[in-house]
């Protein structure tokens, strides 16, 4: 998008296919536009399909954002034996680090290309397999679309995209290159985050229609307002760079790099965006949710035009499905928590209410997880007045295994041996973008007051200001 089409003002009754067009006359400029658009309003393009290496050999990948969480995600796949023949970081003393881990590890660091610009390493890089995409939320479906579309497998960090459109323009890509995809919230890969997926999908609980996702997040500033003026730039960072697709700003001192910007809307998707990929999995998984319906925040504070509110509780409704009824889910973040009053029985075993978790309540039983990650779960049939771990509980022994135990290694591995035609991924995109668009109506509901119904089949909400969050500002230059 041109700079002067800003992501707050409404179109009406965008849909995805009715949206590019209608914007099409103020796109012809950018590349993707130019090109010509797809019936179902995403740019068109010629796939390449994807590689695949043999099972013993090495994939050749390209890292685009190389530190913090980004160093838990390559550092695994490296010390598998796999090749990092790219590294891609706005920040130069964090690929110099890197540099070094890479030398001690025996490695050659100088056969190693090095950038600060993901499209120069796409553009130059055609050897790569794979890459890890570990940024800004924002920066997440303008890097991985391109490498995919490239015929690159793409290790995404959650969340996978930062909007409802970009999510399925990521899913349209990935299935038409045939690459190997990966959503980075890591508890999937537990063995009793599958195990507490198997005892909810064996239906032991009943039916279950209410269920409550709290996080102590954010740990980052939101409810606050954009700093004013600027600050010189360090000589070991790439402001463009960082800035990406994302509207020019100034520079401000920890203002937004490294950890900060999680919290802006032009750059991440607040605690809901952030945690929920962890807490609400398991309940996702477990009820097998898809279609939200309606969502809508019925408590706020700190909400204002720049940042995602300092606390909130969403209300929404997952549609009923293979023969299951409807779920209301409500969502807590700011460190809300849902009253004791609906839970005794965990009040009476843990003492307390967990500081983050989630709380399935069903006709027949209830399950509550006592972490972000769903590994842990205590359950306590109708009738129990105290709760038991899922795992030593007598009731749930009998429910047979029914999901594939993840290999040594973890999702890195997982994603690697996928990449090796070797099984496939737990989060890749038929999980990740069904979980990610009912996470980013909860994220548009933050924004805009009212009870949002949501249209999955035909992507709007009919809400001319809610629809306008649906599609992300794209700086020019900047398109993919």
């Amino acid at each position: 998008m041109s700079q002067s089409f800003n992501r707050r003002e409404f179109m009406a009754g965008a849909t995805f296919a009715t949206a590019s067009l209608a914007l099409s006359g103020c796109l012809k400029t950018t590349a993707a536009v130019s090109s010509g658009l797809s019936a179902t309003g995403f740019p068109s393009f010629n796939p390449v399909k994807a590689r695949f290496r043999k099972p013993g050999e090495a994939l050749n990948i390209g890292v685009i954002g190389v530190g913090g969480k980004g160093w838990s995600d390559w550092t695994p796949m490296f010390e598998n034996g796999e090749n990092i023949v790219a590294l891609c970081d706005v920040d130069r003393n964090t690929v110099d680090r890197a540099l070094a881990a890479i030398a001690k590890k025996g490695k050659d660091p100088s056969q190693v290309k090095c950038y600060s610009d993901y499209r120069k390493m796409l553009d130059e890089c055609k050897n790569l397999d794979a890459v890890t995409v570990s940024t800004p939320d924002h920066t997440h479906a303008p890097a991985a679309i391109r490498a995919m579309k490239q015929g690159c497998h793409a290790y995404v960090q959650k969340p996978l995209v930062r909007t409802i459109w970009e999510a399925h323009y990521f899913e349209q890509v990935a299935k038409a290159c045939g690459v190997v995809t990966q959503m980075g919230n890591q508890g999937s890969s537990a063995d009793g985050f599958r195990r507490n997926v198997e005892i909810l999908q064996s239906g032991i609980l009943g039916k279950v229609t209410e269920v409550h996702v709290w996080t102590n997040r954010p740990v980052w500033p939101q409810g606050i307002a954009r700093p004013e003026g600027s600050d010189p730039v360090p000589a070991n960072l790439d402001w463009d760079s960082w800035l990406g697709t994302a509207p020019e700003r100034p520079y401000k001192t920890k203002a937004y790099h490294t950890f900060n910007w999680r919290g802006f809307f032009d750059f991440g998707t607040g605690a809901f965006g952030d945690m929920a990929c962890h807490t609400m999995n398991l309940p996702f998984r477990g009820l097998k949710l898809g279609e939200v319906i309606s969502a809508e925040c019925t408590q706020v504070e700190g909400k204002n035009k720049d940042t995602y509110p300092s606390k909130s509780m969403v209300k929404m409704t997952y549609a009923a499905r293979q023969g299951m009824p409807e779920v209301t889910l409500f969502w807590y973040d700011g460190k809300l928590k849902p009253s004791p009053e609906i839970m005794p029985q965990v009040i009476a075993s843990l003492g307390e209410v967990p500081n983050t978790g989630c709380l399935i309540l069903g006709d027949k039983g209830m399950m509550v997880s006592t972490n972000d990650y769903g590994q842990e779960a205590y359950v306590a049939m109708k009738g129990e007045k105290k709760m038991k771990a899922a795992s030593k509980h007598e009731a749930l022994l009998a429910i047979p295994q029914a999901l594939p135990r993840c290999c040594k290694g973890g999702q890195y591995l997982e994603f690697v041996n996928a990449c090796k035609g070797e099984g496939k991924c737990f989060s890749d995109v038929d999980h990740s973008v069904p979980i990610l668009e009912g996470m980013l109506v909860g994220c548009i509901a933050q924004q805009v007051p009212g009870k949002l119904m949501w249209n999955s089949s035909k992507q709007t909400f009919g809400n001319p200001a809610a629809d306008a969050m649906l599609r992300p500002y794209i700086r020019r230059g900047w398109e993919f």
